[in-house]
Order: structure tokens, then C-alpha cells, then sequence
């Protein structure tokens, strides 16, 4: 059911020579994957699609190309085509994960490019999502990392957001299915499976049951509030922005007559709409402080950008 009503998000209709629309599932063999597999395999022909799947081996186990090529055949086995094995270099950039991730991600576009594609599922669960919103809160990222994954982003969707890990162990069993264990997965020397396998069975023994799912909820609600709120501003700062020489200008009178959290979120936007840069809550407040805390004071320099006081306008310029 749930991955139904993700595909009825992907434009369908057949192409001019007859072929249908395709999706792939991003396969790594394990169970929420595997799951994700067999389902797409059993709902895609039915609402009119094609459905595939790509495997990446990043290379980082003795045996990758072993379970690449089982976790193909299984997909092959389960009628999904193509089945796409893409191998990838992981640098050390960012530490392990990060690495990982990205080297992932961009085997990902380049397997959506080339079939043509018109969608990946990705078989994060519902288990997944409050983890991502404890590392978050543990953190102190704000709302932004709270929010968790998206169920849509783009050409990804997310069926199993709303899944529990066990019903997909449970799918796996109940279809004859072998998934492939991951070591990562039980190694404590990552933060995700220490919460996983240490901070959430606390909270649950000692707040009660229930605790992932409320997690989940809290993501969901913040990103539907974020959503309005960028809507918002997205109308709001088309009237308080001009161009400005090597730059864009923002009213301070607007940005000093709305609350914190509004004029915050208009800062971050101007630095990542129109240079690029993502912006910590520090470099943020130190911005605003030029029209909170106006005494004169010369540039904020923050990565990218130096932003001045000049008269009634805060001027964002790109750092030479």
C-alpha cells in the first residue's frame, strides 16, 4: 500500500514508442530494501510502470561483489529490470558515512540519467526517520535536521517512512527472502547505532512504547509547518530584496520589524538562494545583530559572503 500511493506521486503515461515509465529501487539486499524490492516488483505493473533496481557496491568489505551480484540475481529473480550493479570509489571526505553517502547519491543520479528513470525508492523506514530526528535533536542542528527525510524529494521517494523495521524483516520472512546482515550495522562505532541499539531502547523502556513513532510524527509535523513558513518568506523577500551592486540588498526596517525566527530564516535564504552557502546559527545571529544590535559596527564575514550595513540596507556580497 504504501508503496502504491508513492508511485501515484510519478508522472505515468507511456512514452511515444509504447515503453512504460520506469522506477527504480535502490537495493543494497538487506531487508528494508529487499522488502521495498519485492513490493515495487508486485505494485509497479499494476499502476502502469516499469520497475528496476540499482545496487551500489562502494567496496568497503571484504565480499561487496559477492553480495552485489546475490542481492542482482535476487532482484532479477523477483522480475525487476533493468537490475544495475554500479561500483563506486569512496574517498574520506566528510569521515566514513558522509563519504559513503555521497559516492551513493551520485551513483544514484547517475544510474536515474542514464535509464531515464523517472523515479528512485529508497527503503528508509519508519525506524530510520527517528533515528535521524534523535541524532538531530543530540545535535542541536534546529528544526531544519529535525524535520528528518523527506517522504518526496525530487526523483526519491520514500515509501517506507511510515513502515516499522520489523514489518519489513517480517515481509522478508514471510516471502522466502534471504537478506544480506550488514556489519555497519552493528558496529557501535557509529553514532546512528548506538541510538538504534542503545538510546531508543531506553527511552522506550523508560517513557514507554511508542517513542519511534512519535518521533516520527514530531518530523512530520515540522516539515509541513517549514513548508508553509518557506512559502511564506518565499513571497515575503521578493518585497524586501532589491539587486544591489555585486550583490542583493535587504531592508533593514523589514527584517527588524519581524520576529527572530522569520528574520533568521530570511538570512539563511539570501545566503543559500543567491550564494550558495549554508549558514551557521552563530554566522546567522551575527548578521542579525546588524539590525538588532546596530552601533556602527563594520562587515560580518561569514563563508562566501560579507554582508555591511550601508544606511537603511543590508548589503550580501560574495566574498573576493
Amino acid at each position: 500500500m504504501a508503496v502504491r500511493r508513492s508511485l501515484r506521486t510519478v508522472q505515468g503515461g507511456v512514452d511515444a514508442v509504447g515503453r512504460r515509465p520506469l522506477v527504480l529501487v535502490a537495493l543494497s539486499g538487506g531487508p528494508d530494501s529487499l522488502a521495498l524490492a519485492a513490493a515495487a516488483a508486485f505494485e509497479a505493473p499494476k499502476l502502469g510502470f516499469a520497475a528496476g533496481a540499482v545496487i551500489v557496491d562502494h567496496g568497503l568489505q571484504a565480499g561487496s561483489a559477492d553480495v552485489a551480484a546475490e542481492a542482482a540475481a535476487t532482484a532479477r529473480e523477483l522480475g525487476l529490470d533493468p537490475v544495475v550493479v554500479i561500483d563506486v570509489d569512496v574517498d574520506s571526505a566528510g569521515g566514513p558515512e558522509a563519504a559513503a553517502r555521497a559516492a551513493r547519491y551520485a551513483a544514484f543520479e547517475t544510474a536515474l540519467d542514464r535509464s531515464g528513470a523517472s523515479a528512485l525508492l529508497l527503503g528508509h523506514t519508519l525506524d530510520d526517520q527517528a533515528e535521524t530526528v534523535l541524532l538531530g535533536l543530540a545535535r542541536g542542528s534546529g528544526a531544519a535536521s529535525l524535520q528528518g527525510m523527506a517522504a518526496a524529494s525530487g526523483r526519491y521517494l520514500r515509501p517506507l517512512l511510515g513502515v516499522r523495521r520489523e514489518t519489513t524483516h517480517a515481509a522478508c520472512a514471510a516471502q522466502g527472502l534471504a537478506p544480506w546482515t550488514d556489519p555497519h550495522n552493528s558496529d557501535d562505532a557509529y553514532a546512528r547505532v548506538r541510538v538504534r541499539e542503545r538510546v531508543l531502547p531506553v527511552l522506550e523502556s523508560e517513557l514507554g512504547p511508542g517513542i519511534a513513532e512519535a518521533l516520527a510524527r514530531t518530523a512530520e509535523q515540522l516539515r509541513e509547518d517549514a513548508e508553509a513558513f518557506e512559502e511564506m518568506i518565499e513571497e515575503f523577500i521578493e518585497e524586501i530584496c532589491e539587486p544591489a551592486e555585486a550583490g542583493i540588498a535587504v531592508s533593514v526596517s523589514a527584517l527588524e520589524a519581524n520576529p527572530a525566527a522569520l528574520r533568521n530564516r530570511i538570512i539563511r535564504l539570501v545566503a543559500e538562494s543567491e550564494f550558495g552557502q549554508s549558514l551557521s546559527r552563530a554566522h546567522t545571529l551575527a548578521i542579525a545583530a546588524l539590525v538588532t544590535d546596530w552601533h556602527g559596527q563594520g562587515p560580518v564575514d561569514v563563508p562566501g559572503i560579507v554582508v555591511t550595513r550601508e544606511a537603511s540596507r543590508l548589503v550580501f556580497t560574495a566574498r573576493g
